[in-house]
């Protein structure tokens, strides 16, 4: 298992919230798949203000590559907007859910 205090600067927490037409075109399942595929921890949920906010954490490389799939999402998708936060990694999911 990895531990945080082994690798602090390789493992990151990442707070991503999208903007645009991003509810109800699928945003939620294929960014949990890829987040899945690339070992990410975390979730992604639909916020009253139509955004998606997904919150993960992992390795910066991997993390990097869920926020491009987020700068254009599903093929429905119109993304307007993408703000990123970055934090030190909490390591509280044991893996990537959808929130409701």
């Amino acid at each position: 298992m990895f531990k945080l205090d082994e690798h602090p600067l390789v493992v990151q927490r990442a707070i991503i919230k999208v903007y645009g037409f991003v509810q109800g075109v699928g945003f939620r399942a294929n960014a949990k798949r890829l987040a899945l595929r690339l070992g990410l921890k975390g979730y992604a949920k639909n916020n009253d203000d139509c955004s998606v906010e997904i919150v993960v954490e992992g390795h910066e490389d991997k993390i990097k590559e869920l926020i491009e799939f987020c700068k254009n999402g599903p093929k429905l998708a119109k993304v307007s907007k993408v703000d990123i936060k970055f934090e030190m990694a909490k390591n509280e999911f044991d893996g990537f859910g959808i929130r409701f």
